[in-house]
């Protein structure tokens, strides 16, 4: 087995990994930026896929030409043999050794298609998680018909492969993130029929001070704004699609507006024709990693379970360190100032010193990013009624196709007092994507069914997986490097 061994090992090559990686092999540690993806750049820089076709950036994202930029730096680093660029690298567990880490991998396009590729295992004496998040989704009638996708999932398919996924679009949920969800449809030829925001961004107004350190996130909405309005995308604020409608494939969705108490009004429904419905709800941090060797973790404002960092994004595991939306959920900005920070500290902590000058800034402007991502996640919370009306027959876990009503009576008759027991007694998180679609949804569910708030607890039920990505269980039975392939906490 390939066993390359360095200082640092960053996994995940978004705009947290990528920042991470630079920081420290400027730093002059020896970095290995370990990715599942073919090109770098994460969902937010996502790339074509190679053959997909020519790729034409979103210019209204001003961060492009920082990773470009970033990019090319580490191409140089890279000819100098001070970064090793690891891509299609699955990883599967991480598990500590007496020198660090052990960071295994599963090696191909596909982690269950390896074609003849060996597994490897890199050894670095530092690790920095830089995973990302994945689409957060909130289950409703219709929502399993073909034509209804995560925003996420119809923007990778714009951006990776050059494909509109619908020819007649909406566009819903909450978030900043379902404007450039519906310019990017629009620009490339499908009719977007509307976009379904469930708030109103009209809570900003309430701290202007918070804007103020955030000037490019306003000028990126406002850009994406008048793109909207130059494709005559109407955006319906307080609104909700509150089901899906067709037979074998989606046809159309009911739209109403939110009353008061966050409940749809009946005497506002609609129904808007269309062929897909991209829909997000934000996003939830990917935590496989994180959780399989004990971080520490929490609720974050947005009822995300993140993992807890100090000032110099170090988790409670000694030699670990995170950036980006596992941290909390923050954008690009934030993930590629924490990941600087990230990959500075553990250089640092190698016996480099970093420059101080510098790292104040990264300070002041981290801490001004994340008082702007606070307001973000008050400005659009998921409603609080967003599943009390949901019908007892809507698939919750499409996997194991469980219902809302199955979720319920497993507490009501059958006395479960938390979403762990309700996972035991009714399978919801067992299936095929292990929690990651319905999770959230059983979380939430389960807690507002017993008329409390979701817990570390609750939120940990359906985060914490034993291994990361699937695997052959052939490589279960191959001994790993201190014996202990499932890593520590698995």
């Amino acid at each position: 087995m390939n066993t390359p061994k360095v200082d640092v090992a960053v996994v995940g090559a978004g705009p947290a990994g990528l920042a991470a990686a630079l920081a420290a092999a400027d730093s002059g540690a020896m970095v290995a930026l370990i990715d599942a993806g073919i090109r770098p750049g994460g969902q937010y820089w996502r790339s074509p896929a190679p053959g997909a076709g020519r790729f034409t950036p979103d210019t209204l994202h001003h961060s492009w030409r920082r990773f470009v930029d970033t990019n090319k730096r580490l191409d140089d680093l890279a000819g100098q043999q001070k970064v090793q660029r690891l891509a299609e690298h699955h990883v599967w567990s991480v598990e500590r050794i007496d020198d660090g880490w052990a960071i295994h991998c599963l090696v191909g396009p596909e982690p269950r298609q390896q074609a003849g590729r060996p597994p490897v295992t890199i050894q670095a004496r530092r690790l920095i998680l830089a995973t990302g998040a994945y689409d957060r989704q909130l289950p409703f009638p219709g929502w399993d018909l073909p034509g209804v996708m995560t925003a996420g999932g119809a923007q990778a398919l714009l951006k990776g492969h050059l494909v509109v996924a619908g020819k007649t679009a909406v566009v819903a949920g909450t978030g900043p993130f379902l404007l450039p969800v519906a310019v990017g449809l629009a620009r490339h030829g499908a009719r977007v029929r509307g976009v379904i925001e469930a708030n109103a961004p009209f809570g900003f107004a309430r701290s202007p001070r918070v804007l103020l350190g955030a000037l490019n996130k306003v000028g990126e909405a406002s850009a994406y704004a008048a793109q909207l309005a130059r494709h005559r995308v109407a955006v319906r604020h307080r609104h909700v699609v509150t089901r899906a409608e067709g037979t074998d494939r989606l046809t159309g969705v009911v739209v109403a507006r939110l009353g008061r108490d966050g409940r749809p009004e009946a005497h506002t429904q609609r129904y808007v024709e269309c062929d897909l419905l991209a829909v997000g709800w934000g996003f939830t941090p990917q935590l496989d990693l994180h959780l399989q060797i004990g971080c520490a973790t929490r609720v974050d404002v947005d009822s995300s379970l993140v993992v807890t960092v100090d000032d110099s994004q170090q988790t409670t595991v000694d030699g670990v360190w995170a950036a980006g939306e596992s941290t909390g959920i923050g954008g690009a900005d934030l993930a590629s100032v924490e990941g600087e920070i990230a990959g500075r500290s553990a250089a640092a902590s190698l016996g480099v010193t970093p420059a101080s000058a510098r790292l104040s800034r990264l300070l002041r402007r981290r801490a001004a990013l994340r008082r702007f991502a606070g307001v973000m996640h008050r400005v659009y919370p998921v409603p609080p009624a967003a599943l009390d009306n949901l019908p007892d027959g809507t698939l919750v876990c499409r996997c194991e196709e469980v219902t809302a009503g199955a979720i319920r009576h497993t507490i009501g008759d059958l006395g479960a007092s938390d979403p762990r027991t309700v996972k035991l007694l009714a399978r919801p998180g067992m299936g095929w994507c292990q929690g990651r679609v319905c999770g959230f949804a059983t979380v939430c569910l389960t807690a507002r069914h017993l008329r409390r708030s979701p817990t570390v607890e609750d939120l940990r039920a359906f985060a914490q997986r034993p291994i990361a990505t699937p695997i052959p269980l052939g490589q279960l039975a191959m001994p790993s490097t201190e014996g202990n392939a499932g890593g520590d906490g698995g």
